[in-house]
This record gives structure tokens, C-alpha cells and sequence, in this order.
């Protein structure tokens, strides 16, 4: 349960920053926006449904879009573990 919160705050974290970065030129918005919603994918249907679109209206994007994908999602298995021992409850004695 925290690490599907913990998730989801980091998915729509990145989606804010990819709204603030398409105004602001110093943020890369695009980035941010296709990490929050690979992140998003994995607990919300409109995300996925939403990211693979991307990948059909724009085909030469599409292996970055991948690529950010595979990499977004080996490091939430990571932050997942990560997280997870954060709230484990300690072992007695």
C-alpha cells in the first residue's frame, strides 16, 4: 500500500514538472512528462492508454519512448525494494 502511494506521488510529481517544464525553457517538459506517465502506467489505464498514443502519433519518438520506459520501470523495482525496507517492521530478538 505505501509503495503503490509513494508510486503515484512520484508519477503525478513528474507530470507536474513536465507542465511546468513545457512553459519554463530550463525544464525538459517532454522528458518529464513520458517518465510520469511510465510510471503512472503501471496502477492507471489512462496513463498507458494515453502513452501508447504517443508511441503511435509519433513513430520516430517511439524508441525513446521505449527506452524510457524499460529504464523507468527497472528503477521502480529498485525504489520499490527500497521503499519496502523503509517500512518493514523490525525483527525481535
Amino acid at each position: 500500500m505505501i509503495t503503490r502511494i509513494a508510486t503515484l506521488s512520484l508519477g503525478y510529481g513528474f507530470l507536474v514538472l513536465g507542465i511546468v517544464g513545457i512553459v519554463l525553457p530550463v525544464l525538459h517538459g517532454m522528458l518529464f512528462l513520458v517518465v510520469g506517465l511510465a510510471i503512472l502506467s503501471r496502477h492507471a489505464l489512462w496513463a498507458r492508454r494515453l502513452l501508447e498514443r504517443m508511441k503511435r502519433q509519433h513513430p520516430r519518438v517511439r524508441a525513446v519512448i521505449d527506452r524510457g520506459e524499460r529504464l523507468t520501470q527497472r528503477w521502480l523495482r529498485v525504489a520499490t525494494v527500497r521503499i519496502g525496507r523503509w517500512f518493514r517492521p523490525a525483527r525481535s530478538l
